[in-house]
């Protein structure tokens, strides 16, 4: 059994921080054109947020990627559920995530994606965990740095469920919080 036991992130911090990300992100690049690949699910909700703030062309695609299966931590097996349907040589990446724990998810996409010869390649993730990283990882763009507790809402999911919270909340499982 779970349950939702505290807000950690307010709405109104998250939308502070999409109005950041999305200005700092139109600066770097300058106009030029973006490929913004949402890796899905978790990502959904702030990738709409985000490319509303990006004032810069961009083109949308979708990846899904797989390392928890339904549990609250990652296997360290990477798996491609979907792949992007764009041609990306030459083009510029911004991977947008909701979290960035281990590292090896990300790790693992961007050596896929590098392979394709882009122009370049930058990751944003909405939040970041960086006490549960495994691998050397660091993240372009971090709308906010979190502490090492399971979180759902805005997109992060536990099973599948929770998405739809519009904060970021900590899950409360039984016989303790697994990370």
């Amino acid at each position: 059994m779970e349950r939702v036991s505290e807000v950690l992130i307010s709405r109104e911090t998250i939308n502070e921080f999409v109005c950041r990300l999305g200005e700092q992100i139109s600066k770097d690049y300058n106009g030029e054109e973006i490929v913004v690949i949402g890796v899905l699910k978790g990502a959904c909700v702030f990738l709409s947020d985000l490319i509303r703030k990006i004032t810069c062309p961009v083109i949308l695609d979708f990846m899904q990627v797989s390392s928890y299966f339904n549990g609250t931590v990652s296997t360290g097996n990477v798996h491609i559920r979907k792949d992007v349907d764009l041609d990306l040589e030459g083009k510029n990446i911004l991977i947008v995530e909701d979290i960035i724990d281990s590292g090896i998810t990300m790790q693992s996409l961007m050596r896929e994606l590098s392979a394709r010869n882009p122009k370049s390649i930058k990751v944003c993730a909405a939040f970041d965990k960086p006490s549960r990283r495994k691998v050397e990882f660091q993240a372009d763009y971090i709308g906010m740095e979190i502490p090492d507790a399971f979180v759902i809402g805005y997109g992060l999911d536990y099973a599948g469920k929770y998405r739809n919270l519009p904060d970021v909340c900590v899950l409360e499982l039984d016989g303790g919080n697994e990370t």
